[in-house]
């Protein structure tokens, strides 16, 4: 028996990296999960074979964060298939380094659409499914840069305030329904990046006091963490996993 066993888990942006990482988590521990991805469907059915492979249940559910009709369609198709959902983890975004003077205002709208704007489409389909299943789970990906200030990120950065503000406020009004939420907050992880978010700068790695980056496999502890019942009393919490760059 595993801790999530009757338990559904939407995770967004789980083709690779932290996403994948956290989706085999999720279903090694009993729960059935929907992997979801924008385009690469390939990488997404690849998450769900792996599921698969090791015995768990789960569902390919292709669509964009940031259109609300495509949100409302996988989270029904999620539901349906999968008898509900209890977890959602909004980890899709997009990473981009572009000089602030350079930031078109249609490239700002497209960097916030994705964090912020799939966390609130996300939160507002899949709230009724967790209230009628008594409680849940909500997990939203962060990140440093907001934190620290980091230059040619500065959407990037407003994006991730804002995630964090949105979670602080639906953490107090939906605790009456018992649903958690909560912001995990990686530092510099060791991922496959795609080309426009640059190279990791050297000097990241000075300042962090572990000496190393983190894994993918550590930041889907800490999302199990606060999406099982060891986590059910953290709410409205972002969860800095940095290796001691940013201290609260």
């Amino acid at each position: 028996m595993g801790a999530l066993d009757g338990k559904v888990a939407l995770v967004t942006g789980a083709g690779k990296n932290i996403g994948r990482a956290v989706a085999l988590l999720l279903a090694r521990d009993g729960a059935a999960v929907a992997v979801n991805g924008r385009a690469d469907r390939g990488a997404v059915e690849g998450v769900v074979a792996e599921i698969a492979a090791a015995g768990g249940r789960a569902i390919a559910v292709m669509g964009d964060v940031s259109d609300e009709a495509q949100v409302a369609s996988m989270v029904q198709h999620a539901a349906e298939e999968l008898g509900g959902i209890d977890i959602l983890v909004s980890n899709a975004g997009l990473r981009r380094q572009t000089a602030f003077l350079d930031i078109s205002l249609a490239e700002w709208r497209e960097i916030l659409s994705v964090a912020l704007d799939g966390a609130f489409l996300l939160s507002r389909a899949v709230v009724p499914h967790m209230i009628r299943r008594g409680g849940g789970a909500f997990i939203a990906m962060s990140g440093i840069s907001n934190h620290v200030g980091t230059p040619n990120r500065c959407h990037v950065s407003a994006s991730k305030a804002g995630l964090e503000g949105l979670v602080r406020s639906l953490a107090v009004e939906l605790a009456p329904h018992r649903i958690t939420c909560n912001c995990v907050a990686p530092g510099a992880i060791d991922t496959a990046r795609g080309s426009a978010a640059g190279p990791m700068p050297p000097s990241l790695m000075a300042s962090i006091p572990l000496a190393r980056r983190g894994t993918v496999d550590e930041i889907a502890g800490m999302v199990r963490l606060l999406a099982g019942p060891e986590g059910a009393y953290v709410t409205g919490q972002t969860i800095h996993v940095n290796g001691g760059t940013y201290l609260t």
